[in-house]
């Protein structure tokens, strides 16, 4: 008796599984190829192609007003589908695109930072003096592991970073006294977990089946383990994964209310005024795209913007005349 060939969406759940992506990109992708085969009525995707790809992203574009970026998110879940599920190659999507807005990313002063970082306590206010001195964007620095942690070079390996690159982070000086007593502690637990079958931490795939013993090893764990035991969603093993940026937000959200700053301000404010404080003190700014991982000075040019000197540090000529800041 032949096997049951199993349905698309979990032969597409297979394929992410095996090319390492990440458990949420692997929801995400499943989640829009899902939504386009209800928008066409359950049909199934080898009855369609580029015409019906270019209906579904107008109309996400055109009745539902989505970003750029959730278009270009949902595009590339249904190329996957196409390319890498089905085998079919597709030719070029000709599809209604919304107009891409450019916002000046908000920047805190330096004694705004300081303030806010003052106001913290524990895991969050470490993790949050890394991602200001670093520049780490919070999923990078959830996912970091032991390993990756570098005292002697004073720097941190971004494993798998945005565009599925590595590179070199700086390990601030004055954090790391702090984050060895971090890690320290964590080891400590580490260790007993070990004696009750929760040692264990998720490898991707490759590594798992070549180093079969690693996931228990110390330099695997993660640097910032949640404070609970889960069921890991793919494989059902209990195990403790890294922490949730949700309480993260929240510290930071709270300490910027009572420090008096009057910015939206989240995780992500915190890498922005990393860039933003290297360009005002004279750093080249190819030298801040590395650190940053911008793929083009471009993306790395809008700090320009927002230095604390105006737009593109230009004085005004009200500061500039004395007789007209007189009168």
């Amino acid at each position: 008796m032949t096997a049951k060939k199993p349905k698309l969406l979990e032969r597409a759940r297979q394929s992410l599984r095996q090319r390492n992506y990440s458990y949420r990109t692997e929801q995400t992708y499943l989640n829009w190829m899902k939504r386009f085969i209800l928008f066409h009525n359950k049909r199934h995707p080898k009855e369609m192609g580029e015409r019906e790809i270019e209906s579904y992203l107008t109309y996400l574009a055109v009745k539902k007003r989505v970003a750029p970026s959730t278009q270009n998110q949902a595009l590339n879940a249904l190329i996957y589908l196409y390319e890498q599920v089905l085998g079919i190659d597709l030719d070029a999507i000709n599809a209604l695109r919304p107009r891409k807005s450019r916002h000046l990313p908000t920047v805190l002063t330096f004694q705004e930072v300081k303030r806010i970082l003052g106001l913290m306590t524990g895991v969050n206010q470490l993790i949050a003096k890394l991602l200001y001195g670093s520049g780490l964007r919070i999923s990078e620095c959830l996912r970091l592991r032991v390993k990756d942690v570098d005292f002697g070079q004073q720097q941190i390996v971004v494993r798998d970073g945005k565009g599925h690159k590595d590179r070199l982070a700086l390990l601030p000086e004055s954090i790391q006294q702090p984050l060895k007593q971090h890690l320290a502690r964590i080891k400590t637990i580490h260790k007993y977990h070990l004696g009750q079958r929760f040692g264990s931490v998720h490898l991707p795939y490759a590594l798992a089946r070549k180093y079969p013993n690693a996931d228990r090893e110390w330099i695997w764990q993660w640097v910032f383990p949640s404070s609970t035991i889960s069921r890991d969603p793919r494989s059902g093993v209990k195990r403790r994964h890294h922490r949730s940026p949700s309480s993260l937000r929240k510290a930071i959200k709270k300490a910027a209310k009572e420090a008096g700053v009057n910015k939206h301000v989240t995780p992500h404010v915190l890498r922005h005024s990393f860039a933003t404080h290297l360009l005002e003190s004279g750093c080249d700014i190819r030298t801040v795209q590395e650190l940053m991982g911008h793929k083009s000075v471009k993306t790395t040019m809008i700090y320009t913007h927002v230095l604390n000197k105006g737009p593109s540090a230009v004085q005004s000529p009200l500061d500039i005349s004395p007789k007209m800041g007189q009168s």
